[in-house]
């Protein structure tokens, strides 16, 4: 734990220095560029409803990246083993992936107003492509011999795909789950910050208060939990998920 740990909170470290001598040098005024110490003293003492709402963005977050994953992976292995819907639909998920989320706002709130609904609609739509391209990037990395040998073994469609094409496709997979909650973490921000829900409080909505108070301490301390969330996402999910698909193909000396 403390070599997985330490690299870290040597970088964490370097940037609260770095920030520190920023403050320093005078570039910007204190009320526009607070040190760290008053960043953290807001961030203590607003810390409960600051936790309340990342609770409320995380649910919303989780509630539609799992949505997301179901739609993306069923998308994904569809066109993966179709070649018609891949000449069809393959090349519109990969211009769905890089269409900008905040580009689907307008739309979202045309259609469900402002509501839980439009946030919803955006985060899937930013978090399905992505999820959908890497498992097809996956399929397409399989080494037919494979599938040959498993269709030589008389293994049915369904045990092909239960017992070869999903575990072959794994690291190409996480890697697209990776990217689908990035884009589905951003969009849900950006989603929070336009569509304000009263009485629903989340770290978009109090990111935008803040900033409409002109109180940059409390904007910095909204993006320090925003910035945490998602580094403890990725270490504590993703970062083992790869590392169990590395040690079981190989990839790693079992004795490190």
């Amino acid at each position: 734990m403390w070599a997985a740990a330490w690299p870290k909170l040597l970088a964490v470290g370097l940037a609260l220095g770095i920030w520190q001598v920023v403050v320093w040098t005078g570039w910007r005024p204190t009320y526009a560029l607070p040190p760290p110490a008053t960043v953290f003293s807001t961030l203590v003492d607003d810390f409960g409803d600051i936790m309340q709402g990342a609770l409320r963005t995380l649910r919303r977050g989780i509630t539609g990246f799992a949505f997301a994953l179901v739609i993306g992976s069923l998308i994904g292995l569809a066109v993966a083993r179709s070649r018609v819907l891949r000449a069809g639909i393959g090349s519109m998920i990969t211009g769905l992936q890089t269409m900008p989320s905040i580009a689907w706002f307008p739309l979202a709130i045309l259609l469900f107003q402002l509501s839980e609904a439009a946030i919803f609609f955006v985060v899937v739509l930013g978090a399905a492509p992505s999820i959908a391209n890497g498992l097809i990037t996956g399929v397409d990395h399989i080494p037919p011999v494979l599938l040959r040998a498993g269709r030589s073994m008389g293994a049915s469609r369904w045990a092909t795909i239960r017992h070869i094409v999903l575990p072959a496709s794994l690291p190409s997979y996480v890697a697209g789950l990776k990217q689908g909650w990035a884009f589905a973490w951003r969009s849900l921000l950006a989603g929070e910050l336009l569509v304000i829900i009263p009485g629903a409080l989340s770290l978009g909505q109090r990111l935008q208060s803040e900033r409409e108070l002109a109180s940059a301490d409390g904007v910095l301390a909204v993006m320090i939990v925003i910035l945490v969330i998602g580094i403890l996402i990725d270490s504590v999910f993703f970062a083992t998920a790869e590392r169990a698909i590395r040690r079981r193909w190989g990839l790693i000396d079992p004795g490190t």
